[in-house]
């Protein structure tokens, strides 16, 4: 067992569950204080919390998350509350000279325009994605912090992971506060056992998405914490490849076993055509993910069957 500490933000969403349900989170002390016992927007409390108990690394991965309807709905509550938390734990690491961490970002902080596949150069190079532009910002101010860090201070080593978009076991199946793959399994399951003859889907279905398994990203994580001196500044964790959103509705059809038809709205808004991360940076980091679509859809479905949303 190692002697690292380990304080993981956001313990309690589908990543940080994730991550302490991986088979090698029992070789670290891992703190993974809920919202009752660390209030992450509170900046004195995480400084104290943090001076209190000294970790060693840190995992950043809390944040408010949601699908494309809630990010329009409440863009302030995305862009302040996101960044406060990213500001909060970071500079309080940086204050108390933790010496790791691990900064969760996003791909959407990526132009809206930028050619595929998105590189991590070309943060800052262009206009955001109107519909999750807050959310964006405040990744972006997350992860420039830790550049800084790095340049002020080589013995921190403060690095930004950039994950595609992911689902599987603990994520949410809220239709207005979901991603699309666990809004999607709900509203198919919903299809099958109520008899309808159809789904309606968000435009026209052809833009393309990347959506990797959530264990695999813990798989990274786990993989990365020893090495994280050689990790590079940014890394995007992905496919590589990415599917349409018709596929993903007909892979998730066939796992559900559901035989309707499919019908689009052209009237409501899809966001980015395409949203695929180059994966070059984490093949020379000597990673890639394990898990095939159809093989996350059926553990993804295995676990929402469990839980309150099925009910």
């Amino acid at each position: 067992m190692s002697d690292t500490k380990i304080l993981l933000t956001g313990g309690r969403g589908m990543v940080g569950r994730n991550i302490l349900a991986h088979r090698e989170a029992s070789n670290y002390t891992i703190l993974a204080p809920n919202r009752g016992e660390l209030d992450l927007l509170d900046e004195r409390a995480v400084d104290a919390y943090i001076a209190r108990y000294r970790p060693d690394t840190v995992i950043h991965a809390a944040g408010v998350v949601g699908g494309i309807q809630a990010n329009m709905a409440e863009p302030v509550r995305f862009l302040v509350d996101n960044a406060r938390m990213g500001l909060n734990v970071i500079t309080a690491a940086y204050r108390h000279e933790v010496g790791q961490l691990m900064n969760m970002s996003s791909s959407c902080m990526y132009p809206r325009n930028a050619a595929n596949p998105l590189s991590e150069e070309l943060i800052l190079q262009g206009q955001l994605e109107p519909t999750n532009e807050g959310y964006a910002l405040a990744k972006i101010l997350a992860t420039r912090l830790c550049d800084y860090i790095g340049r002020e201070r080589e013995e921190l080593v403060y690095k930004t992971v950039i994950p595609c978009n992911l689902y599987g076991r603990y994520d949410k199946f809220d239709s207005r506060h979901s991603h699309m793959i666990p809004a999607v399994v709900r509203k198919i399951h919903e299809a099958k056992c109520a008899g309808s003859d159809f789904v309606g889907i968000r435009g026209d279905g052809e833009a393309r998405r990347e959506f990797m398994y959530a264990g695999d990203l813990a798989d990274f994580v786990f993989h990365a914490i020893p090495r994280l001196n050689d990790l590079p500044q940014e890394i995007n964790v992905g496919l590589g490849h990415d599917f349409t959103i018709n596929e993903y509705y007909r892979a998730i059809a066939k796992v559900i076993g559901y035989d309707g038809r499919f019908e689009h709205d052209l009237s409501k808004p899809v966001g980015m055509r395409q949203k695929l991360v180059d994966t070059t940076r984490l093949r020379e980091f000597g990673w890639s993910p394990r898990t095939a679509l159809p093989d996350g859809i059926k553990r993804t479905y295995e676990y929402f069957l469990e839980s309150e949303y099925a009910k």
